[in-house]
Order: C-alpha cells, then sequence, then structure tokens
C-alpha cells in the first residue's frame, strides 16, 4: 500500500513520497467504473490517483497545496510526443557532457539546504550543481522529465537513508570532504541512466486526461468537474510532515528558498507539524464547530493529562487535524455528483496509548453532511502497533 508498491509501475514509480499509498489499491477502487468517469482526489501528493485514472481512460483530477507536488503531478499526467521525448534525449546527453567537462571552480549556485554537506559529498555535490545550471538552461518541454530524472538523482547520490518514516544520513566518516572524480562521473551516469528510465515510462501514453490544481482542500471546488468518485488518501493523524521529506527536492528546484517557507507550508497543510507549524499549533483557536467536537473534546482531554509537557500541543493537534477535515468534507461535498461515492483511505493513531479513532470520525463527519450508506472496511494492519490499522470509509452523496 505504500510507495513501495509503486515501484517499476511506470510514472508511478517517478519520485519517492513515504507515506503515498500504492496504484494497486487506485485501480482497484476505480475498476468498476465506465470509461470517462470524473475521479478526484482533494489530497493529490504525487498524484498517484490522477494518473491511474488517466491510465484507465478516465479524467482524473487532483488538488494539492504544494507547489512542488502540482509541478510533479502535471508532469506525470502530461501527454509527451514522439518529438518531445527525442529532444529530451539529446538535450540529457548535452546536460551529461557539460557537466564532465565544467571544472569545479566555476561559480555554481546551490540550494539554501541546512547543513547541505551532510547529504552530499563534495564531488556528488558539485555534479549536482553543474547538472542544475545545464538543465535550467532548456524549456518546459525536455526539463519536465529531465528535472524528474535529476530529483531521482540527488536521492540516489545522497547519504540520506529513507527507508523508514523519519529519514537518517549515513556517516561519510570524512571521505565525503575530499574532492573526487569519479564521484562526479557516477554522479552524471545516474543521470543518464535515471533520464533513460523516465523517457522510456513516459513514452506510454495515457488514454484518458489528468489535471492538477493547486489550492486548499478545506476551500471550494469552483475550479474542478464534478465527481463520479473522490477517491483520496488524506494525511494520517499521525505528525507525519510530508515537506521535510520534500525538501531537498523543493530547494533544488527553486519551490524553497529559507527554512521558514518549509514550516509556513506545512502550516497550510492538513496535519503538519514541521518547523515552525510545531509552535503555531500554540495559539491556534478553532473557526468552527464540528459535529464531533464532542469525542474530540474526550480524547483530547486524556491526551493532554497523559502527554506531560507535550500533552497539550499533541491535544490541540488532533483537534486542528479534525477541524481541518470537517472544513474539507464540507467543502468537497458540492464537488461530487448526486450519486456519486466518497472513499477515504485513513489509519487511526495512538498518542500515550489513546486511540484517535479517524476513522470512525471521519464517518461521523460523512453522516452530518447527508451522505448515506457510509461505511467503515478494514484495509490493513499497519505496522507492530497492534491497535493500528488502515480502513477506507466510504459514502454516498444523496
Amino acid at each position: 500500500m505504500t510507495f513501495r508498491a509503486n515501484m517499476g509501475v511506470g510514472r508511478h514509480g517517478w519520485l519517492r513520497l513515504t507515506p503515498a499509498y500504492g496504484v494497486r489499491l487506485v485501480r482497484e477502487r476505480i475498476a468498476h467504473l465506465p470509461a470517462g468517469s470524473v475521479i478526484t482526489d482533494p489530497f493529490s501528493g504525487t498524484g498517484t490517483t490522477p494518473l491511474a485514472a488517466a491510465e484507465l481512460g478516465h479524467l482524473g483530477q487532483s488538488v494539492d497545496v504544494n507547489p512542488f507536488l502540482i509541478w510533479l503531478g502535471r508532469a506525470k499526467v502530461r501527454h509527451y510526443t514522439a518529438g518531445e521525448l527525442l529532444d529530451t534525449v539529446d538535450a540529457g546527453q548535452q546536460v551529461a557532457s557539460l557537466a564532465l567537462a565544467t571544472d569545479r571552480d566555476a561559480d555554481l549556485w546551490q540550494p539554501t539546504l541546512f547543513k547541505i554537506e551532510k547529504w552530499w559529498s563534495v564531488g556528488n555535490l558539485h555534479a549536482l550543481k553543474v547538472l542544475r545550471a545545464a538543465i535550467d538552461s532548456y524549456g518546459d518541454s525536455p526539463r519536465d522529465l529531465m528535472d524528474v530524472a535529476f530529483c531521482r538523482t540527488l536521492i540516489a547520490r545522497s547519504n540520506a537513508a529513507f527507508n523508514h518514516q523519519s529519514m537518517s544520513f549515513k556517516d561519510p566518516s570524512g571521505e565525503g570532504l575530499v574532492f573526487d572524480v569519479s564521484e562526479v562521473e557516477a554522479t552524471v551516469a545516474t543521470f543518464t541512466h535515471e533520464l533513460a528510465h523516465v523517457v522510456e515510462s513516459a513514452q506510454f501514453d495515457l488514454s484518458g486526461e489528468g489535471e492538477i490544481h493547486l489550492g486548499d482542500s478545506r476551500e471550494g471546488f469552483s475550479n474542478i468537474k464534478e465527481a463520479d468518485l473522490v477517491l483520496t488518501s488524506p494525511p494520517y493523524v499521525n505528525r507525519m510532515s510530508y515537506i521535510r521529506e520534500l525538501r531537498p527536492y523543493m530547494y533544488w528546484l527553486g519551490y524553497l528558498d529559507i527554512a521558514s517557507d518549509a514550516g509556513d507550508l506545512d502550516w497550510r497543510a492538513i496535519g503538519g507539524t514541521w518547523g515552525t507549524a510545531t509552535s503555531k499549533l500554540n495559539s491556534w483557536t478553532p473557526e468552527v464547530e464540528t459535529p464531533i467536537d464532542d469525542q474530540i473534546a474526550v480524547v483530547t482531554a486524556k491526551i493532554a493529562a497523559d502527554g506531560g509537557k507535550n500533552g497539550p500541543l499533541l491535544a490541540t493537534y488532533v483537534h486542528k487535524y479534525h477541524h481541518d477535515m470537517w472544513q474539507h468534507f464540507t467543502a468537497i461535498k458540492n464537488a461530487v455528483k448526486v450519486g456519486g461515492s466518497v472513499s477515504y483511505i485513513i489509519g487511526n493513531s495512538t498518542f500515550y496509548k489513546h486511540e484517535v479513532p479517524a476513522h470512525q470520525w471521519y464517518a461521523d463527519m460523512l453522516k452530518a453532511l447527508g451522505f448515506e450508506n457510509v461505511e467503515i472496511e478494514t484495509i490493513r494492519k499497519r505496522n507492530s502497533n497492534k491497535a493500528l490499522f488502515e480502513y477506507d470509509v466510504r459514502g454516498v452523496r444523496m
């Protein structure tokens, strides 16, 4: 159900996002729909839902608050002509040749990523800087796919380990402090290999269409078509920050410049608590009432009491998360056709052994808005914590 399930499935495997749900699940949920159906994902992420919909001949449309994810989603659902792909291959060869020929003393831009030397050795960093400068000289058509390959390269050649939810870094033991020409060559070769992979998967055209929109899922959806099915997996109520893992991509592609920008963006996202978003929780107050306020109050009181100095903050986090989701449900209702369905893939969570039953609260909020046939299906157990599961919360707009 995670990103690993998307590896080796064409465009779905272009870039990683650890919590992303798998394309197999999406395909199962839309298999019964007639061709040309409208499928909406109000939490686009890496674009799994709109891409899967477009592959199967539907209109897949999605919304996200993160401009980097908008770019990535649009690159994934784009129709590429044979000429564009040939231009990309030619441009990639020129970029690689320039990277190998550029002296290490060249005055090159690098992002202001905190402790960038922790991420890449001197040789790898030089190669990335040269590749970035060369790619920037091209237009959008070949550049989009080269940027995807560049993002894959910067992770493949980094010291970061992404085999768990909280990334860690290898200990370079001083090796990365010396300029090594072989590292430059290896990074450029990685870019060439990754670009070939991306171009190969882009050549298989989509039978449907995909549209990716920048927007806030708590606000109106006037710029999208009414959906036959809303299929999405929102951020879970577990303080998992998407922006934290996306930082290297976003800095290198110019979507972030200073650290506070990351915190500000995470604050605008539902469930974000990274950087300055955490401190802003201290002064947050609800804007609207929700139909589950009484249930939230019972659970958050226990979290606040048992969580020590962090308890009140985490209690506020849980409250704000469901407050934001209520605003989302209220906004999305009119973006669903009468008789259309919604399907939310969501997990519960625990704080200090107190369960936050997000799946049940989702169902209660849908019922309060008049959705019928609301049901909860248990999909799977998520990890070794016997209390944590993943659910599909479904309903029909009447």
